[in-house]
């Protein structure tokens, strides 16, 4: 099953994969071509909103989407409950797993926000309520047997464990090597390190003491030694010289303070 919500200030788009297709009318009988396309199997259910702010109430019309949703589908454990993992929508960190209930589920869906059952204090647990760390669902999906949901999300305050980690998976047992999609966020928090505990033997905050000038300087000279490489067609080069710029960039948004979250949320912009 999959849920987006991707709203803009006076419009949105609401797609849902359950089980047969359907195209309702929007408001007023305007019509448009849906945006969201799905491969492989045709459960879809696609609605256009147009201005909700005008035509619909939220609350409408997220109990209208609920509705159309097959909820007992799902295939709920004998506590009737099903294991939640949450993972961030820019750059894919597992950040947390919880449970979640047929009423824990009903209420993410009409809210938008990740909804939760507590096992110990047995009760409803709406995340962020109280650090206002929430969660804003960008999709839910469930897998092939249908036990386990997954929700693509936007955490607030970029921190979801409760011990003040960004991830509740902060802990490495074992790691042959970092993953691939982690490599930047990994470099930039060490960038950042030097830049708040100086080395004076390090290269990066040689580079941050020298300021503006010699950061942008070796931007200038990277950029261009990504050129030549790219013009002699080598592989490897253009490999070394990128990453390299990459690196040096980095130097610039740590020196600039600008969160590297910033540019992933900018690359998620461009994703058209």
């Amino acid at each position: 099953m999959g849920f987006w919500g991707d709203q803009g200030e006076n419009s949105g788009t609401f797609s849902l994969k359950i089980g047969k297709t359907l195209h309702p009318e929007p408001p007023n009988g305007r019509s448009l071509p849906p945006r969201k396309t799905f491969c492989r199997k045709p459960y879809i259910i696609k609605l256009w909103v147009i201005c909700p702010t005008i035509f619909l109430d939220r609350e409408k019309l997220m109990s209208s989407l609920l509705s159309a949703i097959p909820l007992d589908a799902i295939a709920y454990n004998p506590q009737g409950l099903v294991p939640a993992i949450a993972q961030d929508y820019l750059d894919a960190t597992v950040l947390m797993m919880a449970w979640m209930n047929r009423e824990s589920l009903e209420k993410t869906l009409t809210t938008g926000e990740a909804w939760y059952w507590s096992r110990s204090r047995q009760e409803l647990w709406h995340k962020g309520a109280t650090s206002g760390h929430i969660q804003k669902v960008r999709q839910i999906r469930y897998d092939c047997d249908s036990d386990a949901i997954l929700l693509t999300i936007e955490q607030i305050g970029d921190i979801a464990c409760h011990t003040g980690e960004r991830s509740c998976f902060h802990q490495v047992n074992w790691q042959k090597s970092p993953p691939a999609a982690d490599t930047l966020s990994e470099l930039f928090k060490v960038i950042c390190d030097r830049r708040d505990e100086p080395h004076p033997e390090s290269y990066t905050c040689k580079l941050l003491a020298g300021g503006d000038n010699k950061i942008l300087k070796k931007i200038g000279e990277e950029s261009a030694e990504v050129v030549m490489a790219c013009k002699d067609n080598d592989g490897d080069a253009i490999a070394a010289e990128v990453a390299d710029l990459f690196y040096h960039t980095l130097v610039a948004l740590a020196y600039h303070q600008v969160p590297l979250r910033d540019v992933y949320k900018k690359l998620q912009d461009r994703r058209r």
